[in-house]
């Protein structure tokens, strides 16, 4: 049977042999006289060998543990040397974010995360609200910044977004026929207002494109494509809201709200200063 040595009691030798005292050894160790002595009877147990020559007046390296020494100074650096070059795993902050909420709050959100000291590692996820809260309730997210969805409760509210119906300053809509969309896949939250306003106005419209992600529907409306359903705060400067000018129904307003649960402190403190970020560049838009 291989045996395997203690760390910590091999050091203690090393003290002990240093020091050749128990007395002062314990003291540097901040432990007591007899917890160093029975480190060091089970390394002596463990080797098959006697270490240490104790006398009531000095403690002296038998000629084992003369011989021991070395090798016992090599094992404490190798051991030393490994965990210094070992990689450090920070804990990680997942969190996830609602395509239709990451906005340009995303940039000063990372700006207060890298200036934070904390030794943590940051992951964020964009994705749909309703995709975004069943990881979350499974689990694998520490927080969700989402639309607020109507059946679900709880969540501190980080942004009351008002939406418009924006498009390139080239379109023109199509004389007659249904108005071009450009939208997320459903069961996406924006779309479905939008759908519900123009059914309830009894507008006749049709996806005219189906994007994987806000930038890619903000690209074919910025292409002249389709209208595209936004919130004023992340619609790009090279879009302008023609709701008004072609008659469109008013979008309900939408509350962009953040769900966390996490314990750790470090991360309850940097959650904080993240959403505290967001909710001041969404304040300024």
């Amino acid at each position: 049977m291989q045996t395997t040595l203690d760390i910590a009691a091999v050091r203690a030798f090393l003290l002990v042999s240093d020091l050749e005292s128990f007395t002062r050894t314990a003291e540097a160790l901040g432990t007591t006289q007899a917890a160093i002595s029975l480190k060091l009877q089970r390394l002596e147990a463990a080797l098959g060998k006697r270490l240490l020559e104790r006398s009531p007046r000095a403690v002296r390296l038998s000629a084992d543990g003369a011989a021991f020494i070395d090798n016992a100074r090599a094992l404490v650096a190798a051991h030393d040397l490994a965990l210094t070059a070992a990689p450090k795993i920070r804990p990680r902050l997942s969190l996830g974010i609602s395509d239709h909420a990451a906005g340009p709050e995303l940039v000063p959100m990372l700006q207060k995360f890298q200036a934070m000291t904390l030794e943590l590692t940051l992951s964020v996820g964009i994705g749909l609200s309703r995709d975004l809260l069943d990881r979350y309730d499974a689990g694998s997210l520490d927080a969700v910044i989402v639309r607020q969805e109507a059946s679900r409760r709880g969540g501190e509210t980080l942004a009351d977004d008002d939406f418009g119906w924006f498009a390139s300053p080239r379109f023109r809509a199509p004389a007659g026929g249904p108005l071009p969309l450009a939208v997320l896949a459903a069961p996406c939250g924006v779309r479905a207002i939008a759908v519900r306003a123009l059914d309830k106005a009894r507008l006749p419209y049709a996806e005219a494109f189906v994007g994987g992600g806000v930038a890619a529907v903000t690209a074919a409306a910025q292409a002249g494509l389709a209208i595209a359903p936004l919130a004023r705060r992340i619609a790009p400067a090279s879009l302008v809201e023609i709701g008004s000018a072609l008659g469109l129904p008013k979008l309900a307003r939408s509350k962009v709200v953040l769900h966390a649960n996490v314990g750790d402190s470090a991360k309850r403190t940097a959650l904080r200063a993240l959403a505290a970020a967001f909710r001041s560049a969404s304040a300024s838009k």
